[in-house]
């Protein structure tokens, strides 16, 4: 029998999906990219695998990450979903959060739509209290009018969302076995988000149920097409990796996998390089991606809006925005846009020659001299920068401005876009961004990277090795974990350290059994514990982390200190735990050694390129595989994937596994 030696990590972005392998006994390394097929993403997947010379057969294990969920969930390419509540409460959608999205603008719409019509929503007579009591039991009769009521609809897909089930799931889980061969997919609110607040539980009900059929149809032909059993696995949201078993379940989970990975990545960069405050900055074809990691542990957040609707569930505070390298630039009456609109892989920028012909920002990285004219993007892409020119042209026109003066313009205001995402993750949370270090990786972070710096103030840049494929590494290094989270509302001031503590082993079990299913040992797996707490009269939760057995008094002093430091005050008021959640997890133990690029080593060389107004410069072209010592700008790092730009006042040095530190250089 032939042994299986390849563990690979693969990201399915908008543009290009990126794989990397690494060679078990040897640590060999080898990286690629691939135009991402929209339709066919498992074609895209197999054909990467050809791409670093491994067969299907040489895999060990293959995890990736995607976007193919996000996407549909947020361009609404969705199959027909119900939704089934407790009477009364069938219009919790409809009614979602009195709040409008644009406050002062009457034109448009305040809220969105709801994810299921009122049409497909069906009240059920049951009713609980919030402690799980049953004030109205639910009766077979109603579930016989459900059952009638569904195939008259004919749905492929039920989220079954009743009051209170996350305190007691007996009507959720009766409903859910009667429906079993009535509907092809069925999913249950308390093993979605098992967490008070209706509307926000209902969304992201619906939302898995929404995405259920398109994640089974895909993860079933993955599994078919590369049958490799348990090491066949999925990244999540959370920032690990989960068995394709439970994701068929739980397709939420697989929401912003792909910028989860390149997170998960940066913060196992930061504890190994000891940076303690480090701002992820990923930008890829699509999106720009920026995250905060602080001591070496990235930001968490358990809600976030997907097409205008919430959802909710624990996962990593990754924060984008419309502006990625193939993102359409306009000329309107405000002046030069960047996006949200892309150009995506296919027909993909003009400089691609692949039929586009609509500017965008790697169009004026082209035009400005950033990319390699000679070079072929996964042997089948080839630049074309007169194409680039041509599409920037009427702009510059509108604008009486050159080309390169254009160009410029269109960089700079996608820069000032990334630099306001990185306030998103810095200052709205207390946190000063200029004292941190800037991970730029994705096909087009390190090109803008200096200039992001130079617009909000930091100081270094790292550019880690395989910084293309660097959400693709970040799949294969991860932990491989599972993360369950349930409401408590528990009172510090009367806690009932029994009930806690069973309702934690409770939360425990459930966390670790998809990873003993996965032939992990009890023993190799590591316990999280987080007490998401808040003040008694407060409404939102800050997380704490917390050992068992727990010391009441350590937590509420922890809980203080926290507070204190994010709001600038505590209180002697009684502290509720409102949830808790546990992360199941085995560390990974993936080594990583700098990647074969595949190419042959480039002579150093010169081209003029465009770094202020003041027109070109002749600029250094040094080859990345074979930089050994520091290099001051102008200059640009090439090698078969990625491009990084130093400018003038800027320096590059390499370390020994071919991560990339930039500085500014002495006057």
């Amino acid at each position: 029998m032939k042994t299986r030696l390849w563990d690979i990590g693969t990201d399915i972005g908008g543009t290009f999906t990126d794989i990397i392998a690494v060679r078990s006994d040897t640590n060999e390394t080898r990286i690629a990219k691939v135009p991402s097929r929209p339709d066919a993403p498992v074609t895209a997947m197999l054909e990467a695998l050809a791409a670093v010379r491994v067969g299907p057969d040489d895999v060990r294990r293959f995890v990736h990450g995607t976007t193919r969920v996000t996407n549909a969930l947020v361009e609404e390419r969705l199959p027909k979903v119900a939704l089934v509540a407790t009477a009364g409460f069938e219009d919790v959608l409809e009614i979602a959060r009195y709040r409008r999205e644009e406050l002062y603008r009457l034109d448009v719409p305040p809220k969105a739509a709801p994810l299921v019509p009122a049409s497909l929503c069906f009240g059920v007579k049951e009713r609980l209290d919030h402690r799980g009591e049953v004030i109205e039991p639910l009766a077979d009769a109603e579930i016989d009018r459900l059952i009638a009521w569904l195939e008259a609809h004919a749905v492929e897909s039920v989220a079954v969302c009743l009051l209170h089930s996350y305190a007691n799931p007996a009507h959720e889980k009766r409903i859910a076995e009667r429906l079993a061969g009535v509907v092809p997919h069925v999913c249950v609110s308390h093993e979605i988000n098992p967490e008070a607040r209706e509307y926000e539980r209902a969304s992201s009900t619906a939302f898995n149920a929404a995405a259920m059929p398109i994640a089974v149809e895909y993860l079933t032909e993955l599994e078919q097409r590369l049958p490799l059993g348990a090491g066949l696995q999925v990244f999540h949201s959370a920032g690990a990796m989960v068995p394709v078993p439970a994701v068929k379940r739980r397709p939420l989970v697989m929401a912003m996998s792909g910028p989860a990975a390149g997170v998960s990545a940066s913060a196992r960069i930061a504890r190994d390089l000891q940076r303690p405050r480090v701002l992820t900055f990923d930008m890829g074809g699509t999106t720009t991606d920026v995250c905060l990691i602080v001591d070496g542990v990235a930001e968490m957040t358990d809600t976030r809006m997907m097409g205008g609707r919430p959802l909710r569930q624990p996962m990593l505070a990754v924060h984008s925005i419309g502006a990625g390298g193939g993102s359409i630039v306009d000329l309107g009456p405000g002046g030069l846009t960047v996006g949200p609109k892309s150009a995506g892989s296919v027909p993909g920028p003009a400089c691609y020659g692949r039929g586009g012909d609509r500017p965008t920002i790697t169009d004026a990285n082209a035009v400005l001299g950033y990319l390699d004219p000679e070079a072929r993007l996964g042997d089948t892409i080839s630049l074309d920068v007169e194409a680039a020119r041509r599409v920037i042209a009427p702009i510059a026109r509108q604008l009486d401005l050159g080309l390169a003066e254009t160009a410029l313009g269109i960089v700079k205001v996608a820069g000032a876009a990334m630099a306001r995402a990185l306030r998103r993750v810095t200052v709205e949370r207390g946190v000063d961004g200029r004292d941190c270090t800037l991970l730029a990786f994705g096909g087009g972070g390190p090109m803008h990277a200096a200039g992001l710096a130079d617009i909000y103030g930091l100081s270094e840049i790292i550019v880690p090795a395989a910084s293309s494929a660097f959400s693709a590494l970040g799949c294969l290094t991860a932990d491989f974990s599972f993360l369950q989270q349930r409401t408590v509302r528990m009172s510090l001031a009367d806690f009932p350290h029994e009930a806690f503590a069973a309702r934690v082993a409770e939360l425990s079990a459930e966390a670790t059994a998809p990873l003993i299913a996965n032939g992990i040992a009890p023993a190799d797996i590591a316990i999280e514990h987080v007490a998401l707490m808040r003040y008694a009269a407060q409404s939102d939760s800050i997380p704490i982390g917390f050992a068992m057995p727990l010391d009441r008094g350590v937590l509420e002093a922890d809980f203080h200190r926290r507070h204190q430091d994010l709001f600038g005050y505590a209180t002697s008021e009684d502290c509720v735990i409102e949830s808790v959640r546990i992360q199941a997890l085995k560390p990974s133990s993936v080594p990583f050694s700098r990647p074969d690029v595949g190419r042959a080593p480039v002579q150093p060389r010169q081209r003029d390129c465009v770094f202020e107004a003041s027109g070109p410069v002749a600029t250094a072209i040094v080859a990345r595989e074979t930089l050994a010592g520091a290099v001051t700008g102008p200059a640009i790092i090439e090698d078969a994937w990625s491009t990084v730009v130093v400018p003038p006042g800027w320096q590059a040095r390499p370390d020994a596994l071919g991560n990339l530190f930039m500085t500014r250089s002495a006057a």
